[in-house]
Parts: structure tokens; C-alpha cells; sequence
């Protein structure tokens, strides 16, 4: 539910930037799969790039649409108006202006105004993320304990920098779980033998870091904002980053995740 809020948020702002609205002006309002033709998943880090390219066009189309309305209230051609915060205006007459609720209050008889938008064929926009951690090893119980992790990430252009932290660092605490503790444990017999979460090992936040996220914005030429993945990238590098901090620290290399202190022990000794 949180994801979908963050994603509802971001729609909105992009509609309300090309708009020039406040965003409490914006309301989006998902309709349902049924009424529309097929789409790939909502998945892959895509939805931020393809709703973008999605709204930009729709936005601008609508805007299209209501200059050429506003045009034949104000009896100019539409290439005379300029538009700005929710107000056309006549550049050679100073004072003749409409709003947008003016404009759709004067035009109520034509219908609402409906902008379509479609997003395909975007061009490649490459994930770049590097992490460095420091750990602290326990010689004497394998205990591998997290002191400090920094996320860097190019995300193109952050449309909700919050929302994109909170991305970066709730992957970094699922790839923090997937490195020191979540793995299946099966008996001799093959029975798993931590099949709940009463035994399957996941990080709280007591074993949480203190996690930095530092964005970097490089946008993608030729993608609406330059938009990027966020959301999967940051999973990908903590098991390798805190198993060369282990290395560093330790001078044993552990190849097999996760790096429980088990397994760590059983190195140490060789």
C-alpha cells in the first residue's frame, strides 16, 4: 500500500509540474485493468519511467486541447497564448487572460477535456549504484555486525528524493538480510526446517546500519525528466560489499551466502 501511495505522489507531481499546479490541485484516480488494453507488469523498476513518459504526453496533449479552446474564448490564434501556473494569456494584449477553471466553466457544453498518452520504446536508461560498508567481525563467534553503509545511485532524476531514499535504503536493508541471515535451512531428510517467519532469520532494526543514500542525477537523454530504475539496483550490491569488507577485515573470503556466523567461524578456523 505504501508503494502505491509513493507511486500515486510522483504521478501527481509530474502532472502538477507540466500543469504548473499546486500539487493539492492534482488528483489521481486509478481505474481498473479491465478497462484497458494489455501492458507489460508493473515491475522491473519501470513503472517511475513509463508513467512519466505516460504523463508527460497526456499532460501536454490535454494542454494542447485546452489552448485551442481558450484560443477561440479569447478570439486569437493559439500560438498567441502563453500559458503559465493555470492561466492563458494573449501575448500582444495585455490583460486578456483565462484560467483553467474559467476556461472549462465557459466551455462546459464540449465535455471534459481528455489528454491520452502512451509510453513505448523508451531508450535504454542504464542502473549505476556503488556501495561501501564497514563491518566488524567477531573472531571469536563469526558474528558479522554492519557499523556504517553508504548507497550511491544515479536515478536520473529524482521525482521524490524521500521516496527514492526510502527505496534505496529498504533495498539495502533487504540485501543486508539476504548477505548475514535469510537463507532456507533444510534437515538430512530435506524438510525445511525454517519454514515460518517464528524461525526464518530476517533483519530488524536492531540489525539495521546506519544507511547514507546519495543520489546522483544523470538523466537519460531522450526519456521524459530522465528518469531511471530506482528500486531494484540497491538489492544487487551489499552481499558483495560486505563480503569483501569481511575479506578486508579478516583476510578470509566467504563464497557462500548467507555469511551466518556459522560459516564465517568455520573459515576463521580454516
Amino acid at each position: 500500500m505504501r508503494c502505491r501511495k509513493v507511486a500515486i505522489r510522483a504521478m501527481a507531481q509530474v502532472v502538477a509540474e507540466e500543469f504548473g499546479l499546486p500539487l493539492a490541485d492534482i488528483h489521481v484516480q486509478t481505474g481498473d485493468s479491465k478497462s484497458v488494453g494489455f501492458t507489460d507488469a508493473a515491475a522491473g523498476s519501470r513503472v517511475a519511467r513509463t508513467s512519466t513518459a505516460a504523463l508527460v504526453e497526456a499532460s501536454r496533449d490535454a494542454l494542447s486541447q485546452l489552448r485551442a479552446r481558450a484560443a477561440e474564448k479569447l478570439q486569437c490564434p493559439p500560438e498567441e497564448l502563453d500559458y503559465a501556473h493555470g492561466c492563458f494569456r494573449v501575448r500582444q494584449r495585455a490583460g486578456a487572460a483565462i484560467t483553467l477553471a474559467e476556461l472549462m466553466q465557459a466551455t462546459l457544453t464540449e465535455g471534459a477535456v481528455v489528454g491520452r498518452g502512451v509510453s513505448t520504446k523508451l531508450p535504454l536508461g542504464v542502473e549505476i549504484g556503488a556501495h561501501v560498508c564497514d563491518v566488524e567481525v567477531d573472531t571469536d563467534t563469526g558474528l558479522v555486525t554492519v557499523l556504517r553503509y553508504t548507497a550511491f545511485q544515479d536515478v536520473g532524476l529524482a521525482l521524490n528524493p524521500i521516496a527514492v531514499e526510502g527505496q534505496m535504503a529498504g533495498s539495502v536493508v533487504q540485501g543486508i538480510g539476504w548477505a548475514l541471515m535469510e537463507g532456507f535451512d533444510y534437515d538430512h531428510d530435506g524438510r525445511l526446517r525454517n519454514a515460518s517467519l517464528l524461525d526464518y532469520r530476517m533483519p530488524t532494526a536492531l540489525d539495521v546500519p546506519p544507511i547514507e543514500c546519495v543520489i546522483i542525477e544523470t538523466p537519460v537523454p531522450g526519456v521524459p525528466y530522465g528518469v531511471r530504475g530506482v528500486g531494484e539496483v540497491p538489492i544487487v550490491p551489499p552481499a558483495a560489499a560486505i563480503a569483501n569488507a569481511i575479506a578486508r577485515a579478516t583476510g578470509v573470503r566467504i563464497l557462500q551466502m548467507p555469511m551466518t556466523p556459522e560459516r564465517v567461524l568455520r573459515a576463521l578456523r580454516g
